[in-house]
């Protein structure tokens, strides 16, 4: 074996056994650290590796044949990206942190704080993991990247600088008009309740108030009454609601059209686009009650056409990628584009600093590569010669909450028939918030599952669906029974 160590680290040569030899890279200051715990494993499954070439943010030993990947989160994104990583032929071990009950099954399971990015890097490092892959945004805006960076550890997500793109809905609308990219007119940024009320007086409407910062996808509201955008800034600004994130909020024109979402993996320069999906964001059946964090998704074959595709990446997601060179904060990661599909093209609505959750669930089931793999790349050596392959046809995610949610739930109510649901032909379960007590579920929060599924068709997925729900039960359980109709033929979802 012959090892490379950065800095003053020395060089020298081990044999492993069997005639095989293998080379790390390393470098930074738990270079040595990095080596003696990737010759212990190389050893053991006897099998020869390359390390990857690396840059200044991610100096991490990649076996060929051994993977060991730490998956930030507890929701049913998470979920699908551990089940989809476990796929890999690389990969040894998974943890997730803290997880829930449902992964449980498919990983370690670990306790986490996810405000504590220095206690998560130092998990990562006490796990040995080669890979870690952040799911929600909370941890991304706090900086774990650029800690993780610090360490010389891989990590798929931007960093903190990067991540205001989702961290401050002021700054992201302000990146977009400084880079020219298509979004709705801002009528303005209010810090001072007062000053927001005057506002209304001034705004065309419907109109769209959005909190500043992070409300777990409750912080934006469209409407054409005056009476219900005053009592949301009070809500917002006054009351403190949804946290410090509604302390200062913006307003801004309500476009027309159909929303969709989009989402790329870069690596700064490169990018690879994900299947393009369409989220259902109102609790209720016909896009009526209060917005969710998603309570169903859909992706399909020819949901948008080439030359759409085309516009989207060369007037919103290459001028904002290079936007962010540009202002000494390369984008790394999953890069989410809300847009609204207007009759003079598509506008940006939105920025999220990670892959969107439902949509996760229901790209992740028609993904047909090794995720490990491109994602390593990504937080490595780069998506240069990458490529993704996708199964053909549709697929769909529709989401079961506990009573109560978008607002407060009860937790605890056992949950029956997931045996059942899960042997329905081509679906799979996605916990999102249960707990497991020895082989009983019990729902944790307010998103229960994700039940998803593929299919030849989009209806044929969604039927799936529904017939997976329908076995599934516990107090209190409500879904929305119009995900996809509008897309599917079925039935008019007004807005959707």
């Amino acid at each position: 074996m012959r090892t490379f160590l950065g800095g003053s680290g020395q060089e020298g040569e081990e044999s492993i056994g069997g005639g095989q030899t293998l080379e790390i890279g390393v470098f930074g200051k738990n270079a040595a650290a990095f080596v003696e715990d990737a010759v212990g494993r190389a050893a053991r499954a006897h099998q020869p590796a390359q390390a990857a070439a690396v840059d200044s943010r991610a100096a991490c030993v990649y076996l060929g044949g051994l993977m060991r990947i730490l998956v930030i989160g507890g929701g049913g994104r998470e979920h699908a990206l551990v089940w989809k990583l476990r796929q890999g032929p690389r990969v040894e071990k998974i943890w997730c942190a803290p997880g829930n009950g449902g992964i449980s099954q498919d990983a370690e399971c670990v306790a986490a704080d996810l405000k504590d990015v220095t206690g998560l890097a130092t998990l990562a490092e006490r796990l040995g993991a080669d890979l870690t892959v952040v799911g929600p945004e909370l941890p991304l805006v706090e900086g774990i990247a650029d800690e993780f960076g610090r360490r010389g550890r891989a990590i798929v997500g931007p960093s903190k600088q990067a991540a205001r793109l989702e961290g401050s809905k002021v700054f992201a609308k302000e990146f977009l008009a400084r880079h020219d990219i298509p979004t709705a007119a801002l009528y303005g940024v209010y810090d001072s309740p007062g000053d927001a009320y005057s506002a209304l007086c001034a705004v065309d409407w419907p109109v769209v108030v959005k909190a500043d910062g992070l409300c777990a996808g409750k912080g934006v509201l469209v409407t054409s009454s005056p009476d219900e955008a005053t009592a949301f800034l009070e809500r917002l600004m006054e009351q403190k609601e949804l946290g410090e994130g509604g302390s200062r909020v913006l307003m801004e024109e309500a476009l027309e059209g159909e929303e969709l979402s989009y989402i790329v993996l870069t690596d700064g320069r490169d990018v690879l686009p994900l299947p393009p999906t369409r989220d259902h964001k109102r609790v209720f059946d016909g896009n009526q009650g209060p917005n969710t964090g998603g309570m169903g998704t859909y992706s399909m074959d020819g949901l948008i056409s080439a030359e759409l595709e085309n516009a989207i990446l060369e007037r919103i997601v290459r001028p904002a990628i290079a936007g962010m060179v540009a202002e000494g904060a390369p984008y790394r990661g999953f890069l989410y584009f809300g847009l609204m599909l207007t009759r003079n093209g598509p506008k940006v609505l939105e920025f999220n600093c990670r892959l969107g959750d439902p949509e996760a669930q229901a790209i992740l089931v028609r993904a047909d590569f090794d995720l490990a793999d491109v994602l390593h790349a990504a937080a490595t050596e780069g998506l240069g010669g990458k490529a993704l392959a996708w199964k053909e046809g549709a697929s769909a995610c529709v989401v079961m909450a506990s009573a109560g949610y978008p607002g407060e739930i009860e937790a605890g109510k056992r949950i029956e028939g997931l045996a059942e649901a899960s042997e329905v032909n081509d679906v799979v379960v996605f916990h999102a918030g249960t707990k497991r007590e020895a082989a009983t579920y019990y729902t944790s929060g307010g998103r229960v599952f994700g039940l998803t599924a593929t299919g030849a068709s989009l209806e044929q997925a969604l039927t799936k669906c529904y017939e997976a729900a329908g076995k599934i039960r516990f107090e209190g359980a409500h879904y929305r029974k119009d995900i996809g109709a509008v897309a599917a033929g079925k039935r008019s979802a007004a807005g959707d």
